[in-house]
């Protein structure tokens, strides 16, 4: 059996180092906040981020200095305002200068996808009557070799290392999702290095017994950091939910620079790992995040004959 397991210290030393490219997805759900808290914790440098929508996790990585470039699509602080440690980042170059490279979901997705499948380039037509291949001069577009017009084209994408949180995987980091997915299976079949985050580790036999939930098979994973409340404040179906009150103070945190270097220093930098941040949120605030239930129905796979 290849045990793939280690702490998310060791995952982070291993696989990050300054100046690679780092996926951390999870489209509103499955944010890897232990693993972006770590990557601060280590003080890495200039980092290209590549995520979906940048959300709190890009905006406190960005405020922390570990950014170059930011590759991305949505940009802000969901159902609240703006990420306003990122606009500091771009307009004003604090605490260091941002480079960003835009595109539409789509565009990211189609990116993804790309590097997927090892293809040179993926087409769309949502970029028609758009003015973001105005901005951002890697939308190209293309003939239609089977006629017709012109059509958008994106280049592929294959992150140095990916960070993806689900639910659960076994040793050999065979993960199993439900919810929310987003983009998290692309992800892993386009990142060169994949780290999965997980809120439990299971055995094998509970993978055997649920095959469809599994959507990212050990072959393509490098790592598995067994993290309980590591996408936190974000939510993992049937284990936790968003925390909307934080989301909320950090529009208020994150307006000054001052004010978010501290939060980083209470909340980061002087909790050793994630446990300990846990053990700062208290059981309390924790049992606030529970997520009640509804069970999905049984279901009979048969078996060999």
């Amino acid at each position: 059996m290849n045990n793939k397991l280690c702490t998310m210290q060791e995952a982070v030393s291993y696989f990050v180092a300054d100046g690679v490219s780092v996926a951390i997805e999870g489209f509103t759900a499955f944010i890897g906040f232990a693993a972006a808290h770590e990557i601060i914790r280590q003080q890495r440098r200039e980092l290209t981020l590549i995520r979906m929508t940048p959300d709190l996790v890009y905006d406190q990585m960005i405020a922390a200095g570990t950014a170059r470039k930011l590759i991305f699509s949505y940009l802000g602080n969901p159902g609240v305002g703006s990420l306003h440690c990122v606009r500091r980042a771009v307009e004003k170059g604090r605490p260091r200068p941002l480079e960003v490279e835009e595109y539409s979901h789509f565009g990211m997705v189609g990116r993804y996808i790309a590097g997927a499948s090892n293809l040179p380039f993926f087409p769309l037509r949502s970029y028609a009557g758009s003015d973001i291949p105005q901005a951002n001069p890697r939308i190209k577009f293309v003939d239609n070799p089977y006629g017709g017009d012109q059509i958008a084209v994106v280049p592929p994408l294959q992150p140095d290392v990916a960070f993806i949180h689900a639910q659960r995987a076994d040793v050999q980091g065979n993960v199993q999702l439900w919810g929310l997915l987003g983009m998290q299976k692309e992800v892993a079949f386009a990142a060169k290095k994949v780290v999965v985050v997980v809120e439990e580790i299971v055995d094998e036999a509970v993978i055997r017994h649920d095959p469809n939930r599994t959507l990212i098979p050990g072959l393509v994973v490098d790592a598995v950091v067994p993290e309980p409340y590591g996408a936190h404040p974000s939510y993992v179906q049937g284990y936790y939910d968003r925390d909307n009150q934080m989301y909320l103070a950090w529009d208020k945190i994150s307006r000054d620079q001052a004010q978010t270097e501290a939060w980083l220093d209470e909340w980061v930098y002087d909790v050793p790992d994630r446990a300990a941040y846990l053990e700062k949120l208290g059981q309390e605030r924790l049992a606030q995040l529970a997520p009640g239930e509804m069970w999905a129905e049984r279901v009979n796979y048969g078996r060999y004959a």
